[in-house]
């Protein structure tokens, strides 16, 4: 018996013992709470043939959550900020009090995890549920959240249209707004109440959405915002062009950019507090046709797994990867291409290894995240120091392990090889398509042979994929092309699953993203191969033998356990009909 089946019938035993509700009509709760989609608690709520506060006693009970009497709380005003009053009334929940970094609220339906876990996104601190009974809570979101209250309440929160319109009227009274005006005009725009109030909800929901790339973007007549989430770009919001010079040079002053330059790329960053918690966001604009293109990177430290149990890598490649990292010297390659996980994987690696009997340097373009003992150094072209400039520097520290952001050059590699022969341990990426292109491309670099032969280690060629959402998941049985199309019999008696949608995963039936790889390790056989000048494809069949799986194979695995979508994987990874399929996929 499941979890969610032994609470039913608890309560459902609580509710008969107590008389106060029969068999057939909590049958008939259950069967509306199945055809509604609405929980079984609000449908008990809601029913009246139960008193509220009999329901909060029997789920006290069940649940062992404690009850709430919340008309004897007087609630602060910094606490009652923390959750919105639409999101109070519409899931029947209220913050109550905070200490520290846990919040304690109070809830109707404590089984409604998807708000709990929404009130924990927003505001990025841990949730302490308790149990009170919907009328008063109702009565006391209203007393609390009262338009215009000098008690600490709050007025409704501005939806963009607000905003936008706001700034229009601003920003129609100024002049120089059509790409012209000068240093103290923009700077007049960018610290406009309005426009601050507007980047700040954009940087808002981005976060709050879990994006990782915010995109401001302007049109012939019109200014277009949009979220990369998951991998996948969404449409935030769309407005006249009357906006981006305003926005854009609001986004420049928080980056401590030039905002009187407009004809030349600039890239900065700053960091913002939200939820609760220190978001870092690099800033890269780009002069383009219709004006200046903003691109922020929002590199969330707190919702990064940099663990390597966490990422996703199935349990032996976890241990290869371990394997590999308590050698002593060697290289370790991470490839693929740019938002696929690279730069997560290796400061995983790093978190691994990382103890106070080790001195571990990184030099990166910029430093992405920042961990306390780790020696992180950001390359400055325009002074000189550049990736060889910083290794040669570096190495004169006696460095154990050395993290190289990303090798572009002959002269980084050349150096980075030689560091991993003269007994370093040396991480870094490249841009290639699979794991054995590495070998080629660093061999293109102008690199020997014997050299990648004896210091490479590793490489991982790696993608993100989207993970299913568990709430709304659905089987289904694939076309039979579509099977074929990946190699699959349709005779192979897996569980498919496709999306759906609801609200836990904001109807597009995806959460989150996981790691498929495919993990090439550098054995004798292969440094052989490597040493005589074999082609790409004789190393990629000779490390198929020894037991690589593909980038498609890993993916079709996690399809398999129900992780994801074969159209997913469909997406990110190409077929390779030269290679053929391991038979271990059809068991």
């Amino acid at each position: 018996m499941s979890e969610g089946e032994d609470y039913v019938r608890k309560l459902k035993q609580e509710l008969m013992q107590k008389g106060l509700i029969t068999e057939e009509r909590f049958a008939q709760c259950v069967r509306q709470s199945e055809h509604s989609r609405q929980s079984l608690i609000r449908i008990l709520y809601d029913s009246e043939r139960v008193s509220e506060k009999d329901l909060v006693s029997i789920l006290s009970e069940v649940l062992g959550y404690p009850p709430i009497n919340i008309k004897t709380f007087i609630v602060e005003k910094e606490v009652l900020s923390l959750v919105p009053r639409d999101t109070a009334l519409k899931y029947r929940v209220m913050p109550i009090c905070r200490f520290q970094e846990t919040l304690t609220v109070a809830i109707a339906d404590p089984t409604d995890l998807a708000t709990l876990d929404y009130i924990r996104a927003q505001t990025g601190l841990k949730i302490k549920p308790t149990l009170a009974a919907p009328t008063a809570l109702n009565e006391a979101i209203q007393k609390y959240y009262e338009s215009g209250s000098d008690k600490g309440g709050l007025k409704k929160q501005e939806s963009f249209e607000d905003i936008t319109q706001e700034v229009r009227l601003e920003l129609t009274e100024k002049s120089g707004l059509k790409g012209g005006g000068d240093l103290s005009d923009l700077l007049e725009e960018a610290n406009a109440t309005p426009v601050i109030k507007l980047v700040n909800h954009l940087l808002l929901e981005a976060i709050r959405r879990h994006a990782s790339d915010l995109f401001v973007e302007p049109w012939e007549k019109t200014m277009r915002v949009r979220i990369r989430v998951d991998g996948v770009l969404e449409e935030v919001l769309t407005t006249p062009r009357i906006y981006v010079n305003a926005v854009i040079s609001r986004i420049k002053v928080m980056s401590r950019l030039n905002i009187a330059e407009r004809r030349m790329p600039q890239d900065g960053r700053f960091k913002a507090r939200i939820f609760g918690r220190t978001i870092d966001l690099r800033v890269s604009i780009l002069p383009t046709s219709h004006g200046e293109k903003a691109c922020l990177r929002i590199l969330d430290s707190g919702s990064q797994a940099q663990d390597l149990d966490k990422l996703g890598f199935e349990n032996p490649e976890v241990e290869i990867i371990r394997k590999c990292a308590s050698k002593p010297h060697g290289m370790i390659l991470v490839t693929g291409p740019t938002g696929s996980g690279k730069t997560t994987t290796l400061y995983s690696v790093l978190q691994h290894l990382h103890s106070t009997d080790r001195n571990i340097t990184t030099v990166e373009d910029p430093v992405e995240y920042q961990v306390q003992g780790i020696n992180q150094v950001n390359v400055r072209e325009q002074v000189g120091l550049t990736f060889p400039a910083a290794l040669r520097s570096i190495l004169r520290q006696d460095p154990d392990v050395i993290l190289i952001g990303e090798i572009r050059d002959l002269e980084t590699m050349d150096i980075a090889v030689k560091a991993a022969l003269t007994g370093h341990l040396v991480l870094s990426t490249l841009h290639t398509n699979d794991a054995s292109s590495a070998i080629v491309r660093m061999i293109n670099m102008g690199l020997e042979p014997f050299l990648i032969a004896s210091s490479v280690l590793i490489i991982s060629a790696q993608r993100l994929v989207r993970k299913l959402c568990t709430t709304c998941r659905v089987p289904y049985t694939p076309e039979e092309k579509l099977l074929k199309s990946l190699g699959l019999s349709p005779r192979e008696k897996w569980t498919f699953y496709r999306t759906k949608g609801c609200s836990h995963c904001r109807s597009t039936g995806m959460k989150g993203r996981t790691v498929i790889t495919e993990l090439f390790e550098i054995g004798p056989e292969i440094r052989s191969l490597i040493m005589r000048g074999a082609s790409n494809q004789e190393i990629r069949l000779a490390a198929r033998e020894m037991g690589m799986r593909t980038l498609r194979e890993s993916g079709l695995e996690k399809v398999k356990t129900g992780l994801t979508t074969v159209e997913e994987i469909v997406r990110v990874t190409s077929p390779e009909p030269h290679l053929e399929r391991k038979k271990v996929l059809a068991s």
